[in-house]
């Protein structure tokens, strides 16, 4: 029996970490014949997490350029992918999540008749404006899927509710099997503020704000409770690791140079960022991945978000929803740095994300889907 034919697309830094060991998985089965296709959206952020992995695409459509749109970056990702599908005719594409290049890669799949599977499918706030663009790129690919791997069955329950019945799949995410890999108790920083940190000592807080819908007041507001907490907490050292945006650099540098517990750095790869995670005391975040990656590691989580498209961390108490006000981010900061019990109950909560099998549900449910097994994968239990 011939070999399915399976291309991963991904183009961003977060896609990567969360597809990398997705593209390892298949590379080991015997079963797949694996490509992988690139667009690079995220240039330089998208060749570290290659690089760790040791991943070497076969296709590489290098489409970054300067001040870039959404509309650049997908008519860039159609063209591009729709060359690439030609040349090869896999049997299935997969994508991931939410960016500009995944729906621009199931929509070029779907142009071409290809079969589409979604990783990281089913997350909604069901506000088409945030986060945006991500909301609706991930609502469109839902309709372009064939297969939905789904992290968790809340996620499965919100295909179900907008009427996707089919090539359903609850598999955890992927992240929690890439974090395996890469956090060690013997690491190394490159950055060297990192290796002089003490992390017995002292409370590190891991901090990231990048989102397009907190540009201007929100992102204000944050810096500015991010400034408060720092002075007011000696005992915090708190380490943000500074998004490329000038939008972004402005605002925190304006707000935090000279306190001498905020650490404003370079972004940092991800064997960096799960190392830092591991040794983190509280995140402080508006990124998606790591609502999921902190939890894993036992360490609470507040969202500089009005919402979030992974409740199940909310639910399950080891994450809690700042918000973008000043007032209630620093109410929650405080709580958590003050009260030893509070901080507790948050850390020990159950990681609902994963168990390190995701990667395996996948190639699994991929088998079933092309009739190669009779017998779906076992369902994660979120």
């Amino acid at each position: 029996m011939d070999k399915l034919k399976v291309m991963t697309v991904f183009g961003t830094r977060p896609e990567a970490i969360k597809m990398a060991p997705l593209v390892k998985e298949l590379e080991d089965r015997p079963e797949f014949e694996s490509y992988c296709c690139v667009t690079a959206q995220h240039r330089q952020m998208l060749d570290t997490v290659l690089n760790i992995f040791r991943i070497r695409p076969q296709f590489d459509l290098d489409i970054m350029e300067k001040s870039q749109t959404l509309s650049t970056i997908t008519s860039k990702c159609l063209l591009g992918l729709e060359e690439v599908f030609r040349q090869v005719r896999p049997d299935l594409v997969l994508v991931h999540g939410d960016t500009s290049t995944t729906f621009a890669g199931a929509l070029a799949a779907f142009y071409q008749q290809i079969a589409v599977g979604h990783v990281e499918a089913g997350l909604r706030t069901w506000d088409k404006y945030s986060p945006f663009p991500e909301e609706m790129n991930r609502s469109m690919v839902g309709r372009l899927a064939d297969l939905h791997f789904c992290p968790t069955s809340a996620n499965r329950r919100n295909l179900e509710a907008e009427g996707i019945s089919k090539g359903l799949f609850v598999t955890g995410n992927t992240v929690i099997d890439a974090l395996q890999t890469t956090v060690v108790d013997w690491f190394t920083f490159d950055e060297e503020v990192l290796n002089c940190l003490d992390y017995e000592k002292k409370k590190v807080i891991l901090v990231t704000c990048h989102r397009r819908e907190n540009y201007g007041r929100p992102m204000e507001d944050i810096m500015s409770a991010l400034a408060y907490i720092a002075r007011v907490h000696p005992e915090a050292e708190l380490v943000y690791p500074v998004h490329l945006s000038p939008v972004v650099q402005e605002c925190a540098h304006r707000h935090l140079d000279g306190i001498e517990n905020v650490h404003l750095i370079a972004p940092l790869d991800v064997e960096e960022m799960h190392n830092l995670m591991a040794r983190s005391y509280l995140v402080m975040t508006d990124s998606g991945g790591l609502q999921e990656e902190a939890p894993a590691l036992g360490k609470p989580v507040l969202v500089l978000r009005k919402e979030t498209e992974r409740p199940e961390a909310v639910e399950a108490g080891t994450v809690k929803l700042a918000g973008v006000d000043y007032g209630r981010i620093v109410e929650l900061a405080d709580r958590l740095l003050d009260d030893p019990a509070a901080y507790q109950k948050m850390a020990h909560a159950v990681n609902p994300y994963g168990d390190g099998n995701a990667c395996g549900r996948i190639a699994d449910g991929i088998l079933y889907h092309f009739g190669r097994t009779d017998r779906p994968p076992e369902a994660f239990q979120s």
